[in-house]
């Protein structure tokens, strides 16, 4: 039985340091000793207490007598499994297996602190990472200990905001925006003639839609009687089972109809007529490749950076493609919540931003516009 630095007796598995701080330790059934250290008291006991009862009465203990990878494991199969979105499952595994991991592998629950997740982020930097990517690794990572705490595997969160340390991504200067001019725009259509996924682009190019929602588009979903497409759910690659899987809107605004002009219903019309090689179990999938399967991401990334470079600009996603037709959706001059509805945009601020980015581009011509007007009134 321990005693503080005035020689009262504080209990088993309790004692008091010299610097003040209080000691607990505990057994587990391995005969492995852990310890832990605490301000106050009581919560040195409570700490105590709830180990004890964990170890005599449960399975996995309060601990945090488990490596960081058997508790994901057993994280994403019996607690998200359930709960999120297939794309928000894989969204956790992509950050798991390329950034966290690395890092923390092979570490115990509660072995791991603040500077070790602030570790994680460091590591991504150096590699180039996107601030973004970053973000999205440490809310996953909060997201991943903060669960462990819920469970009572570790006493806090490493991860999270506390008055010690705050776990963020360094700095990093906000990229601009980018999107293809109207000219550029041109040049982009006629480097596509010929690229097996030229009629998806194009397809982006006139309706704004997402890759995922896109390469997920089926003929029932086309309505070419209101000349208009329906929005319903997205089409991932699912890594666990290696084959495509259609996976809902995130949210209620994804769900969406979006009207069609002329031009992207002549090439619905087109590969209506043309798709020959169709695998069975694809058959209601608008846009195939050449052997009759949705189109992969990577594919999508490889043509654009082929065009990129035909073209002489840095680079070129699906997204920039997206940007582009809400970028000439302003220019002539439609109404901002309209645009929010056709995009799937659930915040108004995200359809904003584009406006505030379209007009800035602007700004010299507008100025001009004002003072040839204004030397006609003076």
């Amino acid at each position: 039985m321990g005693k503080d630095l005035k020689g009262k007796e504080l209990g088993i598995g309790i004692s008091q340091r010299k610097d003040g701080l209080y000691t607990g330790r505990v057994t587990d059934r391995s005969g492995k000793r852990r310890q832990k250290y605490f301000k106050k008291l009581q919560e040195c006991r409570q700490w105590v207490a709830d180990a004890q009862f964990q170890i005599e009465h449960g399975t996995i203990n309060a601990l945090g007598d488990m490596t960081v990878d058997a508790w994901f494991d057993y994280w994403i199969e019996n607690i998200k499994g359930e709960t999120v979105s297939k794309g928000t499952l894989q969204s956790y595994k992509s950050s798991w297996g390329n950034y966290i991991k690395p890092c923390l592998s092979g570490m115990m629950l509660s072995e791991i602190k603040p500077l070790h997740c602030q570790n994680v982020l460091n590591v991504m930097q150096k590699r180039g990472c996107e601030p973004g990517t970053q973000r999205l690794a440490k809310q996953h990572l909060c997201t991943l200990l903060g669960d462990a705490v819920k469970n009572e595997l570790i006493l806090k969160n490493p991860a999270s905001k506390n008055k010690m340390v705050v776990i963020k991504p360094k700095s990093a200067k906000k990229e601009k925006i980018f999107v293809l001019t109207a000219k550029q725009q041109k040049q982009f259509i006629e480097c596509i003639n010929g690229c097996i996924t030229a009629d998806v682009y194009l397809f982006v190019l006139q309706t704004g839609l997402r890759s995922s929602e896109v390469r997920g588009l089926k003929w029932d979903d086309v309505d070419f009687q209101s000349q208009s497409i329906h929005v319903t759910h997205n089409t991932l690659w699912d890594k666990d089972i290696k084959d495509f899987v259609d996976v809902p809107t995130k949210t209620e605004n994804g769900l969406r109809r979006i009207p069609l002009t002329n031009e992207a219903l002549r090439i619905l019309k087109n590969i209506k007529d043309e798709q020959k090689v169709v695998r069975l179990e694809y058959k209601d999938y608008v846009f195939l490749n050449t052997v009759g399967r949705p189109h992969h991401r990577s594919v999508f990334r490889q043509c654009l950076k082929s065009v990129a470079c035909q073209m002489g600009i840095d680079r070129l996603t699906m997204h920039m493609l997206r940007h582009t037709f809400a970028t000439r959706c302003i220019e002539t001059g439609m109404n901002p919540k309209t645009l929010q509805a056709i995009l799937g945009h659930s915040d108004i601020s995200m359809t904003m931003n584009l406006y505030v980015h379209s007009m800035e581009d602007y700004k010299t011509e507008e100025i001009k516009a004002f003072e040839e007007r204004l030397s006609r009134i003076v």
